[in-house]
């Protein structure tokens, strides 16, 4: 695999090798002492999987404090367009984003750490999401930062008028509600 550091440190884009003959294809999507090696120790605990159709947003979701997650996520069916934004207080990229398409095509996989609000916007008719966390869901640190808050300023690839969001995601905080708080 390749591990490619992306402009914001802590996010992590991940090109996997993969062996294609008659029969299909063979990659490996995660080995622990080469994951270890590149980006640090992070001890999954749990692998989560979400099936949305196109237009579906979900995020920008995030855990406070102790709870936070970091994950590493893929798309094994579809296609997506994957954002992680820094929301750790101190850091020089506080408020910047990353964002890359994830697809069953080039199967790439995204590192996300701690300190990070994660989200997706399905590009194609569905998309099966997974991903791995460090840490469990907590439902009463579970936060959300505004997907289309103008402070972000992100390039989302859909038109507002497609794009389904939930009533959590339409009513998350904006940036500088989180960078106050």
């Amino acid at each position: 695999m390749d591990y490619i550091q992306t402009e914001i440190d802590g996010i992590w884009l991940i090109e996997p090798k993969i062996l294609n003959d008659a029969r299909g294809y063979f990659m490996e999507t995660y080995k622990k002492e080469e994951f270890d090696r590149h980006i640090g120790k992070v001890d999954f605990i749990q692998d989560n999987e979400s099936k949305s159709s196109f237009g579906v947003l979900r995020g920008l979701h995030y855990q406070e404090g102790d709870t936070s997650q970091a994950k590493l996520v893929r798309v094994v069916q579809g296609k997506v367009w994957d954002v992680a934004v820094d929301i750790r207080p101190n850091s020089a990229t506080f408020g910047k984003y990353v964002a890359v398409e994830l697809s069953v095509e080039n199967n790439r996989q995204f590192f996300i750490s701690r300190g990070f609000a994660h989200g997706f916007l399905v590009l194609s008719e569905t998309a099966v999401f997974s991903y791995k966390v460090d840490n469990p869901y907590s439902p009463s640190t579970e936060r959300t930062l505004n997907c289309l808050d103008p402070d972000l300023s992100i390039a989302w690839p859909l038109d507002i008028a497609h794009m389904i969001l939930s009533e959590k995601d339409k009513l998350g905080r904006s940036l500088k509600e989180i960078q106050f708080a």
